[in-house]
C-alpha cells in the first residue's frame, strides 16, 4: 500500500508541475498573431507571391523512384520498326 501511495503522490506532483508550467508559459495576451507577412518583415527576406509559388510534384515518391508512378507513365512502348529496304 505504501508503494501505491508514493506512486500516486508522485503522479499528482508531476500533474501539478505540468499544469503550473502550462499556465506560466501560455501565449501572451497582448501580442499580435504571427502571420507569413510578419515573419518576412522580421527576417528581411522577400516574400514569395502565391502565384509564383513552386509547383509541387503530384507524385513525389514516384519521382524519387521509391513508389510506382501512374500506369500510363510506366507503360513500355516498343520502338517503331525500321523502314523496309527496297
Amino acid at each position: 500500500m505504501q508503494r501505491v501511495r508514493i506512486g500516486l503522490t508522485g503522479l499528482a506532483f508531476v500533474f501539478v508541475a505540468v499544469l503550473l508550467a502550462a499556465a506560466l508559459t501560455s501565449a501572451p495576451a497582448g501580442e499580435a498573431e504571427i502571420t507569413p507577412n510578419s515573419i518576412d518583415r522580421q527576417s528581411g527576406l522577400p516574400s514569395i507571391p502565391s502565384a509564383a509559388a513552386p509547383v509541387l510534384p503530384s507524385e513525389p515518391l514516384a519521382e524519387l523512384g521509391v513508389a510506382p508512378g501512374k500506369a500510363d507513365a510506366n507503360s513500355v512502348t516498343s520502338p517503331a520498326p525500321p523502314p523496309a529496304a527496297r
